[in-house]
């Protein structure tokens, strides 16, 4: 069983918006600082936002202003809500947990084009 479960990514305009969801495997997950990672092709994996378990959020410099990281513990899912997308957002965007991550889920794709 997968530990993460990504949704939500698709083809955008840019300057358009995307919602992503993580669906968390194990209510477990929810005492963990957790974070949104994205991978382009040709480039190393590399982390967007996080938030802890005390909804502290942090960003990526490029990201800053622009997304926005949120979890639910009673659904056990994080969320990253992006506005203003640019082409350079495109990427394969997974979730897992800040520190230590592993066991990569499938992800989910955002393209931004126009």
């Amino acid at each position: 069983q997968a530990q993460f479960v990504e949704s939500g990514g698709g083809l955008v305009q840019p300057g358009g918006s995307l919602s992503l969801s993580c669906a968390l495997s194990r209510w477990e997950f929810n005492r963990y600082a957790m974070a949104w990672y994205r991978q382009a092709p040709g480039k190393q994996r590399e982390m967007v936002a996080h938030i802890g378990s005390g909804d502290f959020t942090d960003y990526l410099d490029s990201v800053r202003g622009r997304f926005t990281i949120s979890r639910d513990h009673a659904k056990s899912e994080v969320y990253l809500q992006m506005n203003s997308l640019r082409p350079e957002d495109t990427a394969a965007y997974f979730c897992n947990t800040f520190l230590g991550p592993t066991n990569w889920g499938q992800g989910t794709q955002v393209t931004v084009s126009s």
